[in-house]
Protein backbone atom coordinates (compact mmCIF):
# COMPACT_ATOMS: atom_id res chain seq x y z
CA UNK A 1 0.00 0.00 0.00
CA UNK A 2 2.86 2.42 0.76
CA UNK A 3 4.14 2.02 -2.67
CA UNK A 4 1.04 2.66 -4.13
CA UNK A 5 0.72 5.80 -1.90
CA UNK A 6 4.22 7.08 -2.95
CA UNK A 7 3.51 6.48 -6.78
CA UNK A 8 0.48 8.08 -6.99
CA UNK A 9 1.74 11.18 -4.46
CA UNK A 10 4.43 11.79 -6.88
CA UNK A 11 2.11 12.51 -9.49
CA UNK A 12 -0.33 14.72 -7.97
CA UNK A 13 -1.45 15.73 -4.47
CA UNK A 14 -5.09 16.93 -5.04
CA UNK A 15 -8.26 16.68 -6.97
CA UNK A 16 -10.45 19.99 -8.09
CA UNK A 17 -14.31 18.87 -7.89
CA UNK A 18 -15.99 20.61 -10.33
CA UNK A 19 -19.65 20.91 -7.77
CA UNK A 20 -23.47 20.96 -9.56
CA UNK A 21 -23.15 24.87 -11.21
CA UNK A 22 -20.92 28.29 -12.35
CA UNK A 23 -23.96 30.13 -11.58
CA UNK A 24 -22.71 32.36 -9.16
CA UNK A 25 -26.45 33.25 -8.37
CA UNK A 26 -27.89 29.39 -8.37
CA UNK A 27 -24.89 28.74 -5.96
CA UNK A 28 -25.89 30.61 -3.50
CA UNK A 29 -29.65 29.51 -3.89
CA UNK A 30 -28.34 25.87 -3.69
CA UNK A 31 -26.04 26.58 -0.51
CA UNK A 32 -28.79 27.71 1.35
CA UNK A 33 -31.59 25.02 0.64
CA UNK A 34 -28.55 22.48 1.43
CA UNK A 35 -27.49 23.44 4.39
CA UNK A 36 -31.36 23.50 5.51
CA UNK A 37 -31.74 20.48 4.06
CA UNK A 38 -28.56 19.16 6.00
CA UNK A 39 -29.55 20.90 9.62
CA UNK A 40 -32.89 19.38 9.31
CA UNK A 41 -30.96 15.86 8.40
CA UNK A 42 -29.09 16.15 11.15
CA UNK A 43 -31.86 17.52 13.99
CA UNK A 44 -34.26 14.59 12.20
CA UNK A 45 -32.18 11.91 12.41
CA UNK A 46 -30.10 12.55 15.94
CA UNK A 47 -33.67 13.52 17.20
CA UNK A 48 -35.15 9.92 16.09
CA UNK A 49 -32.00 8.05 17.67
CA UNK A 50 -32.54 9.68 20.87
CA UNK A 51 -36.40 9.51 21.43
CA UNK A 52 -36.01 5.85 20.57
CA UNK A 53 -33.36 5.53 23.24
CA UNK A 54 -35.23 7.43 25.91
CA UNK A 55 -38.74 6.01 25.07
CA UNK A 56 -39.40 2.49 26.79
CA UNK A 57 -42.14 1.84 24.59
CA UNK A 58 -39.97 1.82 21.36
CA UNK A 59 -37.67 -0.66 22.74
CA UNK A 60 -38.31 -3.29 20.08
CA UNK A 61 -35.78 -4.42 17.53
CA UNK A 62 -37.55 -2.49 15.06
CA UNK A 63 -37.35 0.70 16.08
CA UNK A 64 -33.32 -0.67 17.04
CA UNK A 65 -32.57 -1.20 13.92
CA UNK A 66 -34.38 2.19 12.97
CA UNK A 67 -31.95 3.82 15.62
CA UNK A 68 -29.08 2.85 13.45
CA UNK A 69 -30.50 3.42 10.65
CA UNK A 70 -30.71 7.17 11.86
CA UNK A 71 -27.06 7.21 12.65
CA UNK A 72 -25.91 6.03 9.39
CA UNK A 73 -27.87 8.34 7.66
CA UNK A 74 -26.14 11.13 9.71
CA UNK A 75 -23.04 9.27 8.77
CA UNK A 76 -23.81 8.97 4.92
CA UNK A 77 -24.85 12.67 4.42
CA UNK A 78 -22.10 13.88 6.49
CA UNK A 79 -19.86 12.05 4.54
CA UNK A 80 -20.63 14.57 1.32
CA UNK A 81 -22.48 17.73 2.04
CA UNK A 82 -20.56 19.51 4.19
CA UNK A 83 -17.37 19.39 0.94
CA UNK A 84 -20.46 20.40 -1.29
CA UNK A 85 -21.14 23.07 0.79
CA UNK A 86 -17.78 24.78 0.79
CA UNK A 87 -17.97 24.16 -3.20
CA UNK A 88 -20.23 26.70 -3.23
CA UNK A 89 -18.57 29.24 -1.25
CA UNK A 90 -15.03 28.86 -3.11
CA UNK A 91 -13.83 29.35 -6.31
CA UNK A 92 -12.03 26.50 -6.69
CA UNK A 93 -12.88 23.91 -4.43
CA UNK A 94 -10.14 21.11 -4.13
CA UNK A 95 -9.60 17.99 -2.03
CA UNK A 96 -6.05 16.30 -1.20
CA UNK A 97 -5.82 12.97 -2.30
CA UNK A 98 -6.02 10.64 0.93
CA UNK A 99 -8.94 13.21 1.61
CA UNK A 100 -10.19 11.94 -1.18
CA UNK A 101 -10.05 8.51 -0.14
CA UNK A 102 -11.68 8.99 2.98
CA UNK A 103 -14.79 10.43 1.57
CA UNK A 104 -14.87 7.76 -1.23
CA UNK A 105 -14.69 4.95 1.57
CA UNK A 106 -17.14 6.83 4.36
CA UNK A 107 -19.89 7.10 1.46
CA UNK A 108 -19.65 4.02 0.44
CA UNK A 109 -19.60 2.61 4.24
CA UNK A 110 -22.23 4.08 4.90
CA UNK A 111 -24.24 3.55 2.12
CA UNK A 112 -23.62 -0.12 2.07
CA UNK A 113 -24.38 -0.14 5.71
CA UNK A 114 -28.12 1.28 4.79
CA UNK A 115 -28.53 -0.99 2.31
CA UNK A 116 -27.93 -4.01 4.65
CA UNK A 117 -29.89 -2.26 7.23
CA UNK A 118 -32.98 -2.24 5.13
CA UNK A 119 -32.48 -5.53 4.48
CA UNK A 120 -32.28 -6.41 8.40
CA UNK A 121 -35.57 -4.15 8.86
CA UNK A 122 -37.56 -6.14 5.98
CA UNK A 123 -36.67 -8.87 7.43
CA UNK A 124 -37.71 -8.03 10.93
CA UNK A 125 -41.33 -6.92 9.21
CA UNK A 126 -41.50 -10.64 7.63
CA UNK A 127 -41.00 -11.78 11.23
CA UNK A 128 -43.15 -9.76 13.29
CA UNK A 129 -45.96 -10.05 10.76
CA UNK A 130 -45.40 -14.08 9.13
CA UNK A 131 -44.33 -15.64 12.45
CA UNK A 132 -45.43 -13.13 15.18
CA UNK A 133 -45.86 -16.44 17.94
CA UNK A 134 -42.14 -16.19 16.90
CA UNK A 135 -40.75 -12.92 17.10
CA UNK A 136 -39.43 -12.30 20.28
CA UNK A 137 -37.20 -15.74 19.49
CA UNK A 138 -36.08 -14.76 16.03
CA UNK A 139 -35.69 -11.23 16.64
CA UNK A 140 -34.04 -11.33 20.33
CA UNK A 141 -31.47 -8.74 20.73
CA UNK A 142 -28.44 -11.09 19.93
CA UNK A 143 -30.04 -11.52 16.75
CA UNK A 144 -30.32 -7.78 16.29
CA UNK A 145 -26.64 -7.42 16.97
CA UNK A 146 -25.69 -10.03 14.35
CA UNK A 147 -27.60 -7.94 11.90
CA UNK A 148 -25.61 -4.92 12.91
CA UNK A 149 -22.58 -6.63 13.23
CA UNK A 150 -23.38 -8.00 9.65
CA UNK A 151 -24.47 -4.74 8.35
CA UNK A 152 -21.50 -2.29 9.38
CA UNK A 153 -18.77 -5.44 8.26
CA UNK A 154 -20.65 -5.67 4.98
CA UNK A 155 -20.20 -1.74 4.75
CA UNK A 156 -16.39 -1.78 5.88
CA UNK A 157 -14.92 -4.59 3.17
CA UNK A 158 -16.96 -3.04 0.77
CA UNK A 159 -15.51 0.51 1.24
CA UNK A 160 -11.99 -1.25 2.06
CA UNK A 161 -12.67 -2.74 -1.91
CA UNK A 162 -13.28 0.71 -3.48
CA UNK A 163 -10.33 2.42 -1.41
CA UNK A 164 -7.83 -0.76 -2.21
CA UNK A 165 -8.61 -0.10 -5.98
CA UNK A 166 -8.97 4.04 -5.69
CA UNK A 167 -5.04 3.71 -4.66
CA UNK A 168 -4.11 1.14 -7.66
CA UNK A 169 -5.50 4.04 -10.12
CA UNK A 170 -2.75 6.15 -11.42
CA UNK A 171 -3.51 9.64 -12.49
CA UNK A 172 -1.34 11.62 -14.52
CA UNK A 173 -3.56 14.24 -16.47
CA UNK A 174 -5.77 16.90 -15.37
CA UNK A 175 -7.37 16.10 -12.49
CA UNK A 176 -10.81 17.43 -12.48
CA UNK A 177 -13.16 15.47 -11.28
CA UNK A 178 -16.94 15.76 -12.99
CA UNK A 179 -18.63 15.74 -9.79
CA UNK A 180 -19.19 17.42 -6.25
CA UNK A 181 -17.91 14.83 -4.59
CA UNK A 182 -14.86 11.98 -4.97
CA UNK A 183 -17.30 9.46 -6.74
CA UNK A 184 -15.61 6.50 -7.58
CA UNK A 185 -16.87 6.38 -11.41
CA UNK A 186 -15.14 10.01 -12.42
CA UNK A 187 -12.23 9.00 -10.62
CA UNK A 188 -11.84 5.92 -13.15
CA UNK A 189 -12.37 8.00 -16.09
CA UNK A 190 -9.14 10.25 -14.86
CA UNK A 191 -6.86 7.14 -14.48
CA UNK A 192 -3.97 6.86 -17.23
CA UNK A 193 -3.22 3.55 -15.80
CA UNK A 194 -5.28 -0.05 -16.80
CA UNK A 195 -8.49 -0.23 -15.09
CA UNK A 196 -9.30 -3.94 -15.84
CA UNK A 197 -9.01 -4.95 -12.12
CA UNK A 198 -9.88 -1.90 -10.06
CA UNK A 199 -13.01 -1.11 -11.79
CA UNK A 200 -14.60 -4.74 -11.75
CA UNK A 201 -13.77 -5.60 -7.82
CA UNK A 202 -15.91 -2.26 -6.52
CA UNK A 203 -18.77 -3.31 -8.92
CA UNK A 204 -18.82 -6.88 -8.07
CA UNK A 205 -18.47 -5.95 -4.29
CA UNK A 206 -20.98 -3.06 -4.53
CA UNK A 207 -23.32 -5.43 -6.83
CA UNK A 208 -23.07 -8.41 -4.40
CA UNK A 209 -24.26 -6.36 -1.88
CA UNK A 210 -27.53 -4.85 -4.17
CA UNK A 211 -28.53 -8.12 -5.23
CA UNK A 212 -28.32 -9.81 -1.84
CA UNK A 213 -30.34 -7.33 -0.18
CA UNK A 214 -33.12 -6.69 -2.93
CA UNK A 215 -33.49 -9.91 -2.49
CA UNK A 216 -34.07 -10.26 1.06
CA UNK A 217 -36.22 -7.04 0.77
CA UNK A 218 -38.65 -8.80 -2.32
CA UNK A 219 -38.64 -11.93 -0.84
CA UNK A 220 -40.01 -10.26 2.65
CA UNK A 221 -42.62 -8.51 1.40
CA UNK A 222 -43.25 -11.48 -1.38
CA UNK A 223 -44.33 -13.21 1.77
CA UNK A 224 -45.79 -10.76 4.07
CA UNK A 225 -48.25 -9.88 1.22
CA UNK A 226 -49.64 -13.62 1.48
CA UNK A 227 -49.76 -13.49 4.73
CA UNK A 228 -51.64 -10.06 4.54
CA UNK A 229 -54.21 -11.22 1.80
CA UNK A 230 -54.83 -14.13 3.99
CA UNK A 231 -56.61 -12.33 7.01
CA UNK A 232 -60.09 -12.63 6.90
CA UNK A 233 -59.88 -9.21 8.79
CA UNK A 234 -59.91 -5.72 7.06
CA UNK A 235 -58.43 -4.37 10.32
CA UNK A 236 -56.11 -6.89 10.67
CA UNK A 237 -54.73 -6.28 7.26
CA UNK A 238 -54.38 -2.85 7.34
CA UNK A 239 -52.82 -2.59 10.75
CA UNK A 240 -50.22 -5.41 9.37
CA UNK A 241 -49.51 -3.25 5.86
CA UNK A 242 -49.42 0.33 8.53
CA UNK A 243 -46.38 -1.45 9.66
CA UNK A 244 -44.73 -1.69 6.39
CA UNK A 245 -45.55 1.39 4.64
CA UNK A 246 -42.70 3.74 6.26
CA UNK A 247 -40.00 1.07 5.26
CA UNK A 248 -41.28 0.26 2.23
CA UNK A 249 -41.58 4.19 1.64
CA UNK A 250 -37.87 4.74 2.41
CA UNK A 251 -36.27 1.19 0.53
CA UNK A 252 -38.35 2.47 -2.64
CA UNK A 253 -36.97 5.88 -2.42
CA UNK A 254 -33.52 4.87 -2.05
CA UNK A 255 -33.25 2.02 -4.33
CA UNK A 256 -35.29 3.90 -7.25
CA UNK A 257 -32.14 6.29 -7.25
CA UNK A 258 -29.74 3.71 -6.73
CA UNK A 259 -31.04 1.79 -9.91
CA UNK A 260 -31.29 4.88 -12.03
CA UNK A 261 -27.00 5.48 -11.52
CA UNK A 262 -25.83 2.36 -11.61
CA UNK A 263 -28.74 0.20 -13.47
CA UNK A 264 -29.63 2.66 -16.53
CA UNK A 265 -27.62 2.66 -19.33
CA UNK A 266 -24.84 5.40 -18.85
CA UNK A 267 -25.99 6.75 -22.52
CA UNK A 268 -29.24 7.67 -21.45
CA UNK A 269 -29.06 10.16 -18.67
CA UNK A 270 -26.28 13.19 -18.79
CA UNK A 271 -23.32 13.44 -15.89
CA UNK A 272 -25.12 16.13 -14.72
CA UNK A 273 -28.38 14.33 -14.38
CA UNK A 274 -26.17 12.30 -12.40
CA UNK A 275 -25.37 14.71 -10.46
CA UNK A 276 -28.63 15.36 -9.13
CA UNK A 277 -29.74 12.22 -8.56
CA UNK A 278 -26.75 11.82 -6.29
CA UNK A 279 -27.68 14.78 -4.28
CA UNK A 280 -30.91 13.29 -3.84
CA UNK A 281 -29.87 9.90 -2.52
CA UNK A 282 -26.92 10.90 -0.76
CA UNK A 283 -28.06 14.35 0.83
CA UNK A 284 -32.22 14.47 0.63
CA UNK A 285 -33.17 10.84 1.46
CA UNK A 286 -31.40 11.09 4.69
CA UNK A 287 -33.46 13.99 5.69
CA UNK A 288 -36.56 12.03 4.14
CA UNK A 289 -36.61 9.03 6.19
CA UNK A 290 -36.96 10.14 9.79
CA UNK A 291 -40.04 12.40 8.31
CA UNK A 292 -41.18 9.62 6.64
CA UNK A 293 -41.00 6.88 9.84
CA UNK A 294 -42.16 9.67 12.05
CA UNK A 295 -44.76 11.09 10.26
CA UNK A 296 -46.47 7.37 9.19
CA UNK A 297 -45.90 5.36 12.71
CA UNK A 298 -47.82 6.15 15.41
CA UNK A 299 -46.12 4.37 17.65
CA UNK A 300 -42.75 6.74 16.81
CA UNK A 301 -45.52 10.09 16.87
CA UNK A 302 -47.25 8.69 20.48
CA UNK A 303 -43.70 8.32 21.96
CA UNK A 304 -42.90 11.95 20.95
CA UNK A 305 -46.29 13.16 22.25
CA UNK A 306 -45.50 11.53 25.62
CA UNK A 307 -42.01 12.92 26.18
CA UNK A 308 -43.09 16.15 25.06
CA UNK A 309 -45.61 16.30 27.63
CA UNK A 310 -43.55 14.75 30.46
CA UNK A 311 -41.03 17.74 29.57
CA UNK A 312 -43.64 20.58 29.81
CA UNK A 313 -45.30 19.34 32.88
CA UNK A 314 -42.20 18.63 34.95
Amino acid sequence: MDSLWQRNDTTMTEFILLGLTNDPVLRIILFMIILFIYLVTICGNLGTNLLIRISSQLHHPMYFLLSHLAIVDVGYSSSVTPNLLVNFLVEKNTISYPGCAIQLGSAVFFGSTECILLAAMAYDRFIAICNPLLYSTKMSTQVCVQLLIVAYIGGFFNASSFIISFYLLHFCGPHRVNHFYCDFAPLVELSCSDISIPAVVPSFTSGSIIVVTVTVIVVSYIYILITILRMHSTEGRHKAFSTCTSHLTAVTLFYGTITFIYVMPKSSYSTDQNKVVSVFYMVVIPMLNPLIYSLRNNEIKGALKRELARKIFS
